[in-house]
C-alpha cells in the first residue's frame, strides 16, 4: 500500500527530537517574518493549535481547560531549564505546569512549587477517568513525585518534557504515572 505524505509529514518522520522542536518553533513564530508567509497554509504538526493533533472539541467547551491549553500552548518548543518557571527563563516541569496553571486566566495561583507541592492541590482520580485539565504526575519506585504535566485529552499530555525536547505534547504513559484531578472541579 502507498500512502502519499504531505512535506510536513516527510520532514517530521525525518527529524530528531531537536530538529522536530525547532522546526515547530519556526512554524509557530513563521522565522519572525509572519509577512512572508500565507499563515493559513502553514503546518501545526498535523492539529490544531500547534499541539500535532486535535484536541477534542468536547473538552475545549470548557472554559477552563480552553482557557488552560490556550496558554500553554504558547510556550511549545521552548527548552527544557531545570529550575526554569517563566517565559524569560523558560521552564522544568514543575514551573511549566505552575506558570499556566496561574496565567491561564481561571484565577487560580499556586505559585512557583514543585511537582509533588501542585499534587497537594488535587485529588486523586483513577487514570481511567482522566479528563483533559487534570494534572498527571509521575512516581519513581520510591513512590516520590519526579515529574508533572497536563491531560489533553485523547492519551496525549503537554509538558516540560526533558532537556532534549523541551516543552512538547506525548502519549501518556500509562504504567507509571498517577492521575490526580486538577483544580477544575
Amino acid at each position: 500500500v502507498l500512502t502519499n505524505h504531505n512535506l510536513d509529514t516527510v520532514l517530521r518522520n525525518r527529524m530528531n527530537d531537536e530538529e522536530e522542536q525547532r522546526y515547530d518553533y519556526y512554524n509557530l513564530t513563521y522565522g519572525n517574518r509572519d509577512y512572508l508567509f500565507d499563515v493559513n497554509t502553514l503546518p501545526s504538526g498535523g492539529g490544531s493549535g500547534g499541539f500535532g493533533y486535535e484536541i477534542p472539541a468536547e473538552a475545549l467547551s470548557d472554559e477552563k481547560f480552553a482557557n488552560m491549553i490556550h496558554e500553554a500552548e504558547k510556550y511549545l518548543g521552548y527548552p527544557y531549564v531545570w529550575g526554569g518557571a517563566s517565559p524569560s527563563t523558560s521552564f522544568d516541569c514543575s514551573g511549566f505546569v505552575s506558570w499556566v496553571i496561574n496565567n491561564c486566566g481561571n484565577g487560580w495561583n499556586v505559585g512557583r512549587t514543585t511537582a509533588d507541592g501542585l499534587r497537594s492541590y488535587c485529588s486523586y482520580v483513577s487514570p481511567s477517568d482522566a479528563k483533559p485539565g487534570d494534572l498527571i504526575f509521575y512516581a519513581g519506585s520510591n513512590g516520590k513525585v519526579n515529574h508533572v504535566a497536563i491531560y489533553i485529552g485523547n492519551g496525549r499530555i503537554v509538558h516540560a518534557a526533558s532537556r532534549r525536547s523541551g516543552i512538547k505534547t506525548s502519549t501518556w504513559n500509562y504504567r507509571t504515572p498517577v492521575a490526580i484531578r486538577s483544580m477544575l472541579d
